[in-house]
């Protein structure tokens, strides 16, 4: 950050009063810029056996296969936007359930909240950020295609609750690329 958002003025960088981590401050107008964790929201859309995924037209990850989901809107709910998220990228409607698993990924700055969610009817086509979305059946998951950890992870552990036959909530960190 090189110029304060309120002011204009260049923002320094040093640990304001009664704090313990640097942050960039304007000594103009005393504004204290924090920078916080980016919230991932999405979802695992179900249908049967079948979960969807959706394959990535955008970087980072062109290409690769992932669950629908994003970054958090400001004045959305968590819910809202994973089910913003799944339209937008697969042009599905779905019924949310439970918060299914939790991520912090502290080397990108973000936290990833993933819910398990119904598929209401079929009529999914890929948005504008996907090249292609389809259901897959566990046997047929393209696992070495999986655009992201907390997406593999995610996946890993829904298949595992579905064998048991008990779907808890689940939590970790990914921290490492």
């Amino acid at each position: 950050m090189n110029f304060c958002s309120e002011c204009g003025s260049a923002v320094m960088l040093c640990v304001p009063t009664g704090d313990h981590l640097p942050r960039y401050v304007c000594p103009e107008c005393g504004t204290i810029h924090y920078q916080n964790p980016k919230m991932v929201v999405g979802c695992i859309p179900e249908w049967e056996d079948k979960v969807l995924l959706c394959r990535r037209a955008i970087e980072p990850r062109y290409g690769l296969w992932t669950l629908p989901a994003g970054f958090m809107e400001n004045g959305e709910t968590t819910l809202e936007g994973a089910a913003r998220e799944t339209w937008e990228e697969a042009r599905a409607r779905i019924e949310i359930g439970g918060l299914y698993t939790l991520y912090n990924v502290p080397h990108a700055n973000q936290v990833h909240f993933l819910f398990r969610a119904r598929l209401l009817d079929l009529d999914f086509q890929p948005g504008i950020e996907s090249l292609e979305t389809r259901l897959f059946a566990e046997a047929d998951i393209p696992w070495d295609k999986i655009a992201f950890r907390t997406v593999r992870a995610t996946l890993e552990q829904y298949f595992s609750d579905r064998r048991a036959g008990s779907f808890d909530f689940h939590f970790g960190d990914i921290r490492t690329r």
